[in-house]
């Protein structure tokens, strides 16, 4: 019993003290808001596709009412946009601007970036201001007088030519984007290159090229979304021509066609928008990656 009273008996548990307590309600209360803050930002993009999703399955009577499910899943009504005459030829024009403007943005803009991220040359911060100021500069301003060139001289109202040649002479904002992203790729490595031998074609194919891969993707995603999503280019030069329009317009031709067909609508809209959302989901690593790293110099 002597040895029971002797043994060392354990102290109780300390309590939290008022002001742990405190700040341990605070932090549980701001992770609830910005947890709370983080849905309610991903339902207001989400719902709205959502929306847009189910309308596209619902049958024409069902489409626009105030039952949000649909009742039958008309996946038909796929088949029947894709099967509209034109839609496929819509399809083959966006292809045909959004991917060879691409390319020839992406070729265009790359050397043009590079002199001016890595050449000291005089003028090369003049040659920076015209830049950014063609950035300034709304498409709006010189629509006529470039209507009126590739009217006139070329003959080529009623195509897609005039909105995809010029971007083979580079894109103000791809150019400015590209100098960025280029002046965060240490000198030393071009130094290097330079030291073996490699002339600045060389350096620029076999040293920044694949440093800049970041940056020349999302160089490469923007002009895609911008060629894919452009409505007032082709509304200008191939409105004319229903064999030139692409999809932005042509939707607005079926949009016209299908008034009261809102399903079909819907249904349309989503083949529009399914490549873009596609695209940025397998590369958006990429994409942001080279987006932010365009801010570390300036």
């Amino acid at each position: 019993m002597t040895q029971l009273l002797d043994k060392p008996v354990a102290p109780p548990a300390q309590t939290l003290s008022g002001a742990e307590r405190t700040a341990r309600r605070k932090a549980l209360l701001h992770w609830i808001a910005v947890h709370s803050l983080g849905i309610a930002a991903a339902l207001f993009f989400v719902l709205p596709f959502l929306f847009l999703l189910l309308t596209s399955v619902m049958s024409d009577q069902q489409a626009l009412t105030r039952e949000l499910w649909p009742k039958d899943w008309e996946w038909s009504n796929y088949a029947d946009v894709w099967n509209t005459p034109g839609f496929l030829t819509w399809w083959k024009n966006t292809l045909l601007y959004a991917g060879l403007g691409t390319v020839l943005t992406v070729v265009s803009s790359v050397p043009v970036a590079y002199a001016l991220a890595k050449f000291r040359f005089r003028g090369r911060s003049l040659s920076l201001m015209l830049v950014i100021s063609m950035m300034m500069l709304p498409q709006q301003v010189t629509i006529i007088p470039m209507y009126l060139f590739w009217a006139k001289q070329f003959d080529f109202s009623g195509t897609l030519w005039p909105l995809i040649i010029p971007m083979a002479f580079g894109d103000a904002f791809s150019i400015f984007l590209l100098r960025q992203f280029l002046l965060t790729i240490p000198n030393e490595y071009l130094d290097s290159a330079k030291v073996d031998g490699c002339g600045e074609f060389r350096t620029l194919i076999k040293v920044v090229l694949p440093m800049a891969r970041p940056g020349i993707a999302a160089v490469a995603l923007f002009q895609f979304f911008y060629a894919w999503n452009d409505y007032f280019g082709p509304q200008i030069y191939a409105s004319e021509n229903p064999a030139a329009w692409t999809l932005s317009y042509g939707l607005e031709s079926f949009k016209g066609a299908h008034h009261t067909d809102w399903n079909l609508t819907m249904a349309a809209t989503v083949l529009v928008m399914a490549p873009v959302i596609l695209v940025f989901f397998f590369a958006q690593k990429a994409f942001v990656e080279g987006v932010t790293l365009t801010g570390v110099k300036g």
